[in-house]
């Protein structure tokens, strides 16, 4: 039985939270993160006590200037360090280091926004469901109109759950952990994906398969900025290859058999097959959306193929964003 600390009755009294942010070159994104973290409310659980980190990754301290004026008129404590080893993971793991004395981490990304009642919702649903990791939706907010075959696709929307659902893996765009567990993981984020991502899938897996209690928070919302540079085709294409490259080396890390690598091979054959089915059929019908619908299939696929051959895709060598 995984130990879950005091019982929530007297964890409410006034939790220590440590609000993690890893930022690499997005002065202007995290500036607004910044301010709406500062216009959070509690109306649920008890109002904690709240600790920002920022760890900046970019070794020439970009993100300082946001970080200063921000704590000239900042609501809670504002921790800010440089971690030069280039990396998602190493940037995560410095921040984690920070919050090590806090009650729970909480993740969020530097081109989130949250909701004034985020945190508020995350903490409750916690403490209502005596659980080791809640998990938030990730809403897309366009910083231009995107193209109709974009709407059509709903290509960024993400699964929604009932709150209290379970989960059996999450991602760190939004999501708060237990302190204790991260202090039982190596890392906790594995390096090895500092520029491929997946390091939070990796994680969440190991969290799971440790035990953790995981569940859904889906009023614990926060928006995702999406730029031009995303509203593409190719950026669609490439992230469905990175998705399906690192979930397959996330997997085969965590459970290296013989089954696993069958069952993925099978998978990723699939998908190749039914978008090479799409493209032939119901593309030419549907226009752009179907054409893209297919390619999606048939690159997600493909990453999970090559993630069996061992090839790791590198995602975060590209900044989206100001």
């Amino acid at each position: 039985m995984m130990d879950r600390g005091a019982p929530p009755s007297r964890q409410a009294a006034a939790a220590r939270v440590a609000i993690c942010i890893a930022t690499y070159r997005r002065p202007a994104m995290l500036a607004q993160l910044l301010r709406a973290l500062g216009q959070l409310t509690f109306r649920k659980a008890p109002v904690p006590r709240l600790r920002v980190i920022v760890i900046g990754n970019d070794s020439e301290g970009s993100a300082q200037g946001p970080v200063e004026r921000a704590a000239r008129v900042a609501r809670w404590p504002l921790w800010y360090a440089i971690e030069p080893a280039r990396g998602i993971s190493h940037a995560r793991n410095r921040g984690v280091a920070a919050g090590q004395d806090c009650d729970f981490v909480v993740f969020i990304d530097d081109d989130e926004v949250p909701r004034r009642n985020w945190l508020d919702e995350l903490l409750f649903v916690r403490m209502n469901h005596d659980a080791d990791v809640v998990a938030g939706p990730v809403l897309p907010r366009f910083e231009a109109l995107p193209p109709t075959w974009i709407e059509r696709g709903r290509y960024f929307e993400r699964p929604r759950y009932r709150t209290g659902h379970r989960l059996s893996v999450a991602g760190a765009g939004n999501a708060l952990v237990r302190t204790s567990l991260l202090a039982s993981q190596a890392g906790p984020f594995e390096t090895q994906f500092a520029l491929s991502g997946g390091e939070d899938t990796h994680l969440f897996m190991r969290l799971h398969q440790a035990g953790a209690r995981m569940v859904w928070a889906d009023e614990a919302v926060v928006d995702e900025r999406v730029p031009r540079t995303r509203m593409t085709w190719r950026w669609l294409l490439q992230r469905a290859f990175r998705g399906g490259n690192t979930f397959t080396l996330c997997e085969l890390d965590l459970r290296p058999s013989v089954g696993v690598r069958w069952r993925r091979a099978s998978k990723g054959a699939a998908r190749v097959a039914q978008g090479v089915a799409g493209l032939l059929t119901v593309a030419p019908a549907r226009g752009m959306s179907g054409l893209v619908d297919a390619s999606v299939r048939v690159c997600l696929g493909l990453g999970m193929l090559t993630g069996l051959l061992g090839y790791r895709s590198q995602g975060y060598r590209r900044v989206h964003g100001a």
